[in-house]
């Protein structure tokens, strides 16, 4: 499990999506810890929030800020990684954070439910039905990512999730779809979320 310490005492509050206006206060064996913070602020480290404590709730990240992503080292890993930062990336990278998070948040969904491949790999690049689950795989161009940021911001969402980050913005999704299209599994599917321009929907059957 990856260690989510955060950098300021504002890191309590969680990070609020459109669709949650709930937070989190500190806990009492915290209020020393900010006390600290008072007198030596350069020294002072957060430690990392008990997400056993936080409910799911549609519109929050739980910790995962942009502020704690870029604090963390350069990210990197193995194969699985790779997969997940470049379906972040040609999936979401235009999408807010939450919207990112969201998509990482379908993989491993899918990856865990019993009903996918049991890899991130697996899921990413798997084929059927005459396409590729996601359509950036099969569309015949490069999987170059070009723009620097947004692939450092996938990958650093890849990492953070992949090492436990929390899922609790899509409730279990195993699909999503734009705004502009209603794929025929929509209408069997339960609807779980909408981030950004992607709708987010649970399978029937897969694993909680």
């Amino acid at each position: 499990m990856i260690s989510f310490m955060l950098v300021r005492a504002t890191a309590f509050a969680l990070a609020i999506g459109p669709a949650s206006l709930e937070t989190s206060l500190p806990r009492e064996g915290d209020i020393a810890t900010l006390a600290a913070m008072s007198m030596a602020p350069e020294l002072a480290v957060l430690p990392a929030p008990d997400f056993s404590l936080i409910l799911p709730a549609s519109g929050q990240t739980a910790g995962l800020s942009a502020e704690w992503l870029a604090a963390q080292p350069a990210p990197e890993g193995d194969a699985d990684w790779q997969c997940l930062t470049e379906a972040v990336y040609f999936e979401a990278r235009g999408e807010s954070l939450e919207g990112q998070i969201a998509v990482a948040e379908v993989i491993l969904n899918r990856r865990d439910s019993g009903l996918y491949p049991r890899s991130v790999c697996g899921v990413v690049k798997q084929r059927g039905g005459g396409g590729c689950q996601f359509s950036y795989v099969c569309d015949g161009r490069a999987d170059r990512m070009r723009e620097k940021a947004a692939a450092d911001l996938a990958g650093r969402i890849a990492r953070a999730m992949l090492d436990g980050g929390p899922r609790v913005l899509t409730d279990g999704a195993t699909h999503f779809h734009t705004g502009g299209v209603r794929p025929e599994w929509s209408k069997r599917f339960a609807r779980t979320a909408k981030i950004g321009a992607h709708v987010f929907y649970r399978q029937p059957g897969a694993k909680g």
